[in-house]
């Protein structure tokens, strides 16, 4: 798939670049640039705000994009088929992985509780997390996602203004995630587990922005203009 240049202007928002080449979101995680909840801002204010080269973020945009060669893009979905990959790529994987998280951040917390890099807090906070979470994607599959499905995009619209305000509380949670841990990076003498459990919530926090980014700049505009 061959990318156009423009596409990579630096007056693109985030989220028109990460809609268009799915390639854009690896460095926009990379960078730590919000293309979800923050994603209405142009690149250039972006790269501004985090201090980062504009030129080197556009050279790297555009080699990650014209060697992006998926057959199918998630913008060619419609709005069931959007909902189907949310669920399987998004919803359940969520479902598996907070608690195991969860657990481990416990055991973390529990045995290095007496250094002063222990992450005091993680477990609450990431049981909080995983309760919102729950909530969230239990009104997307039980109100909304049928309505969407069903056509009732009118009916829908108050319903997608309340989980995109969620959205954004889910990246303030993310924000919060990142303060405890250090940006994910555990001590340097760090048992196993440790270093599994930053992994895995560094995934998480990239998973977690995916699926907003999908919702919030895919599915909800295609359902409402459909």
């Amino acid at each position: 798939m061959t990318t156009d240049r423009l596409l990579i202007s630096p007056g693109r928002t985030l989220a028109d670049l990460a809609v268009n080449c799915a390639g854009a979101s690896r460095i926009f995680h990379r960078h730590r640039l919000d293309f979800c909840c923050g994603g209405g801002i142009a690149l250039e204010e972006a790269c501004a705000e985090a201090g980062l080269d504009l030129d080197e973020i556009v050279s790297e945009l555009q080699l990650e994009c014209e060697s992006d060669t998926s057959t199918r893009r998630l913008d060619e979905l419609d709005v069931p088929a959007l909902i189907e990959h949310i669920l399987r790529h998004y919803h359940e994987p969520h479902r598996e992985e907070v608690p195991r998280l969860i657990e481990m951040a416990e055991k973390v917390e529990h045995v290095h509780a007496e250094r002063a890099t222990c992450p005091r807090g993680l477990a609450a906070h990431l049981r909080r997390m995983g309760v919102e979470l729950e909530e969230h994607m239990q009104k997307e599959e039980q109100v909304l996602f049928p309505l969407l499905i069903g056509g009732g995009a009118r009916m829908a619209l108050m319903p997608i203004k309340v989980m995109e305000q969620e959205h954004r509380d889910h990246g303030t949670n993310l924000e919060k995630l990142v303060r405890l841990t250090n940006d994910f990076t555990p001590p340097e003498d760090a048992c196993v587990t440790w270093r599994a459990l930053y992994a895995g919530l560094e995934e998480l926090r990239r998973e977690l922005m995916d699926h907003i980014h999908i919702e919030n700049n895919l599915l909800f505009p295609k359902a409402v203009q459909g």
